[in-house]
């Protein structure tokens, strides 16, 4: 493919945003015992890391709404908690990156690769391509290219993605970097999204004492990963167990972690922490913990990933556990409340009340705008309280409007609503601020949200069924 049949993207998709942080006030939640705010991340483990910039990169060309913007498109780096290196490319053209942002190892379907049919020839030319493949002399031979650099190799590369990513009418500069683009195109084939680094199903149970809370499943693609009991389990006696009551200090996928509470325990809760060193899979996204451009990584060097699992018992009464994800494909927050006491558990979200049964559960799914920050809180009686926070961003935000011909050679205020291009940091999301802040919007989530909730219900497994 030459620069004159670069595809041309259809009607630009103008998201509209909504400041939402504070937004969702929450009814009273009826639970034993009590327990502080808890943060809880729509986040069910694998690496974290803070964004160190564009590292590998040379420069691209973005046909968009009949005019010509020049950018950089390459390779980013990242630096993992507790050690490790990732490399990723850009999923999200036009969104900018944030300087030192925060990301989280996430599944597809909570990000825009979730709705993407594409997203399978993506990993593709992720396992086909730079830096995966480093050995550029047969890379440029096989592909028919000129001779490639790193920097060459990373732009093609991610002007291939792009295409995909974000139905992008983009070419590299370079001629060889533009023919790697068109036959990393033209021979991509779909596969399938790679498994977690590790993350654990659900991560948070609940249950009477005197019994084993659970099953908690690992899953992960270490081949072994380090299970830490709740840091005051000495005093409370809690124990984490495999199915047959065994104590556990070590677990491989599949395995099933249990908390296993004493009788007479005092009502409570305690957290228990898995940890590995690994290489996270090639092909799993990183969404931004706060608004930043999504990735997908490229490589990575042997890097610390880490979940976490909590558990709720009482004697008596109303048991709950709380968790919450991301729900791309109903534009919301899946907040599941489980209930493992002997009596109903009631809660109110957003002026409608909820009632499970012993032994049931129930998903909230509670909307939030495209690309805005929420935060809210369940909380009730006793001091019980849940804090959610993060960013829905699960759509590409589409063509932004004018770009300047030539990149900043400093960040841009895109949180300013200022337009511009980072060549450090938001060089691969050429946009300018994210579209139009409506005030409505937050009205109508506020008022409307009660009418809007989807919720379904579901019988919640018994430990008898495991």
């Amino acid at each position: 493919m030459t620069a004159l049949s670069v595809r041309r993207r259809g009607a630009a998709r103008l998201a509209v945003t909504a400041v939402v942080s504070g937004l969702f006030a929450a009814g009273a939640i009826a639970s034993a015992g009590s327990a502080a705010a808890e943060d809880i991340p729509q986040h069910q483990g694998g690496a974290t890391a803070t964004l160190d910039g564009l590292t590998t990169f040379d420069r691209a060309v973005l046909h968009d709404g009949g005019q010509r913007h020049e950018l950089p498109a390459g390779l980013f780096e990242m630096t993992v908690d507790g050690g490790g290196r990732l490399k990723t490319y850009c999923v999200d053209m036009h969104n900018p990156t944030q300087p030192q942002a925060r990301y989280l190892e996430t599944p597809w379907e909570q990000t825009s690769l979730g709705r993407n049919s594409d997203a399978g020839k993506i990993q593709w030319i992720l396992q086909h391509s730079y830096p995966q493949v480093d050995d550029l002399v047969a890379l440029a031979e096989r592909a028919g290219t000129g001779p490639l650099t790193e920097r060459t190799a990373a732009a093609g590369t991610q002007v291939a993605i792009w295409r995909y990513s974000d139905d992008a009418g983009v070419e590299a500069l370079d001629p060889a970097a533009e023919q790697l683009a068109d036959w990393l195109e033209s021979k991509a084939e779909r596969i399938d999204e790679p498994r977690a680094s590790l993350s654990l199903e659900p991560n948070a149970v609940s249950g009477k004492a005197g019994g084993r809370l659970g099953p908690i499943t690992v899953r992960t693609d270490a081949d072994s990963v380090t299970v830490t009991p709740p840091v005051d389990s000495a005093a409370s006696g809690v124990i984490v167990t495999d199915q047959a009551g065994s104590p556990l200090t070590t677990a491989v996928d599949g395995s099933r972690l249990y908390f296993d509470v004493p009788d007479g325990a005092i009502d409570g809760s305690a957290a228990l922490s898995l940890q590995a060193s690994t290489s996270v899979p090639v092909g799993r996204a990183f969404s931004g913990a706060t608004k930043s451009q999504t990735q997908i990584l490229a490589g990575s060097s042997r890097s610390t990933v880490s979940a976490t699992a909590t558990a709720t018992w009482a004697g008596k009464g109303p048991i709950p556990a709380l968790t919450a994800k991301k729900n791309c494909a109903a534009g919301g927050i899946d907040i599941t409340a489980t209930n493992r006491g002997d009596e109903q558990f009631t809660f109110g979200l957003q002026g409608v009340e909820h009632a499970i049964a012993p032994g049931e559960s129930r998903t909230v799914t509670v909307p939030v705008p495209e690309d805005q920050a929420y935060d809210f809180t369940v909380s009730g009686q006793d001091g019980f309280s849940k804090h959610f926070k993060g960013v829905l961003d699960c759509k590409t935000t589409g063509s932004a409007g004018p770009l300047p011909d030539q990149p900043a050679p400093q960040p841009s205020a895109f949180s300013a609503g200022s337009t511009g291009i980072d060549d450090n940091l938001a060089a691969t999301g050429a946009s300018p601020a994210t579209p139009v802040i409506v005030g409505t919007a937050i009205a109508l989530v506020v008022v409307g949200g009660a009418a809007v909730l989807f919720v379904h219900t579901r019988k919640a497994p018994s430990k008898e069924d495991d």
